[in-house]
């Protein structure tokens, strides 16, 4: 981690941490009863490591950079003082939050809308690949709270008549090395160039990058570090394991782990968006109930895909890295990564999605002859070995002749799809949930696939 700012205060940042044993409650911390009552609803019954050193802090006024390991309760941390502030000080346009994700933005706006719905707050999300026109509408109501990716911000700061954000008191950055990292700089320079310099800024990380230290100098006055775990690290009631494979048998691996945990619900991990599709087809012609998140879907279609895989209508959800930072999906139980990160950090965030809240989880590495490098790497980054999952081989292979029958059928879906995109702009991304996949899965030997007696 960096080594802190000489005006910043680690002691004053450090102090929290004693009290959290006498710490019980949000009241404790100096929340006012209304929220703390909204919290109550919401099933948090006692603040995190994170709310307990941020929350006080933030409501003495203070800047703070949070830095604190993925499903920690982070979005709580800011969202608590912030409407602390607002039921104080009442206006319109009173905070804004960046978050690198469209998914991400939308999660914060529901937990504001959840935790301000007694005291009537009002959130905007403003993202791309949504209608601008109605998000203007919604600009011009001035709401409370503005959620956005910078991108879609710029545009409207740029275009849409009559907003601005000159009376803004508080700008949260979530996810700040992601955003940082997705090259949005030259959009926060903007953004920060337009807000008023007298506010409160809070810069929330998993990781301190040299990005984000800069942006730090640039954005937080005297700011106060509130760091829950110095290194990287991965929950403890995480299990991780890998198994290592010959690349071509990955898709027959994957197959037979589906069935070998079977009745879990999985989130698996591919590199592109491409591989997400045809991996998501190739299982549901294999009869699993497996579902597409991806950057090359319509903002509906991955909004029903999460909220399918949220009521558990799923058990399967495929997604790349856009999925991986940040979304409260409470009920994962595996993650596969089927394509190794080439990041070592976004091995951490992508882990992240199970074992959240204290419940226990499973994380499954794939490693080919390709990825050896990148899996030490990993192994270097978590500081710890990791165990072999235990594969019965031959029972692997008995499941190839069918993978490759679906395998066959997912291609020829995906070469079907790619044409009818061609020829009709109007029909793109329909293939997204389609159950169309049914068809050609009874093609496929044996319709469903048969769970081994004695599992």
């Amino acid at each position: 981690m960096a080594a802190p700012e000489e005006h910043d205060s680690p002691t004053e940042a450090s102090q929290p941490i004693v009290e959290e044993e006498e710490t019980k409650t949000f009241k404790d911390l100096g929340v006012t009863d209304v929220l703390c009552e909204a919290c109550d609803q919401l099933g948090w019954t006692k603040p995190t490591k994170i709310q307990i050193e941020a929350i006080p802090l933030a409501l003495q006024g203070r800047d703070i950079i949070g830095l604190a390991e993925t499903g920690s309760g982070k979005t709580g941390a800011f969202a608590l003082p912030i409407l602390n502030a607002l039921l104080e000080t009442p206006q319109r346009l009173f905070a804004l939050v960046l978050t690198p994700t469209r998914e991400l933005a939308f999660q914060i706006s529901e937990q504001f809308e959840a935790l301000g719905s007694s005291i009537g707050v009002q959130s905007a999300v403003i993202v791309g690949g949504i209608d601008s026109m109605s998000q203007s509408l919604a600009l011009a109501k001035k709401p409370h709270i503005i959620i956005a990716t910078p991108g879609r911000l710029i545009d409207h700061l740029e275009n849409t008549k009559g907003f601005n954000l000159r009376a803004l008191k508080y700008l949260v950055m979530d996810e700040a090395d992601r955003i940082l990292n997705m090259d949005f700089e030259t959009e926060v320079d903007k953004i920060l160039k337009v807000i008023p310099r007298d506010r409160k800024t809070f810069l929330f990380s998993a990781t301190m990058t040299k990005k984000v230290q800069k942006l730090q100098r640039a954005a937080l006055k005297n700011p106060v570090k509130c760091a829950v775990s110095s290194k990287y690290q991965t929950v403890e009631k995480l299990q991780q394991y890998y198994i290592f494979i010959p690349s071509k048998f990955k898709d027959t691996y994957l197959v037979y782990i589906l069935n070998e945990l079977a009745g879990n619900s999985f989130m698996i991990f591919c590199s592109t968006c491409n591989n997400t599709q045809r991996t998501a087809l190739l299982l549901r012609n294999l009869g699993f109930t497996a579902i597409p998140l991806h950057g090359q879907m319509s903002q509906s279609k991955r909004l029903g895909s999460l909220n399918k895989f949220k009521a558990k209508a799923r058990s399967i959800l495929l997604a790349t890295d856009v999925a991986s930072r940040g979304l409260d999906i409470p009920h994962v139980d595996v993650v596969v990564n089927f394509d190794i990160p080439t990041h070592s950090k976004d091995y951490i965030h992508r882990v992240g999605r199970t074992a959240r809240a204290g419940r226990s989880g499973k994380a499954i590495t794939f490693v080919t002859q390709y990825d050896v490098e990148l899996f030490q790497r990993i192994e270097h980054l978590i500081g710890k070995k990791l165990p072999g999952f235990p594969t019965q081989d031959d029972e692997v292979m008995m499941l190839t002749e069918r993978v490759a029958e679906a395998q066959r059928f997912a291609r020829m879906e995906l070469r079907e799809h790619g044409e009818k995109k061609k020829r009709s702009r109007e029909d793109a991304g329909d293939n997204d949930d389609t159950e169309g996949a049914i068809g050609v899965r009874n093609k496929v030997t044996g319709g469903k696939m048969k769970k081994r007696k004695g599992r």
